[in-house]
């Protein structure tokens, strides 16, 4: 797992690590990562479920804060309370849609 700063949002990406293990690794550092908007980067989703980190992405949403994965593989209908996005790229023109309506206070 690698940790990318880029001004308040996280990219956290997966690297040789199931998604449990980088389940439980996210939830050691949440006290890192709370303020932060976070995009998580999934290079391999046969590893494991993405519903390890349901308690993660609620504690994200309850703290008004963005919860993103990012993979080609799944799809967002599948996982009603998850934000999936195919590409970075995507995810951080996300992230600042939400952070001009959080400054508007929409």
């Amino acid at each position: 797992m690698t940790i990318e700063q880029f001004g308040t949002t996280a990219v956290v990406t997966q690297n040789k690590t199931s998604l449990k293990e980088l389940s439980n690794n996210l939830s050691a550092l949440y006290e890192r990562l709370k303020s932060q908007d976070v995009i998580l980067h999934l290079k391999d989703i046969s590893s494991g479920s993405v519903e390890y980190f349901s308690t993660i992405i609620n504690n994200h949403s309850i703290a008004n804060r963005c919860f993103i994965i990012v993979n080609t593989e799944l799809n967002q209908e599948n996982f009603e309370n998850f934000i999936i996005i195919p590409t970075l790229q995507e995810a951080y023109d996300y992230i600042d849609m939400e952070v001009m309506q959080r400054e508007l206070g929409l």
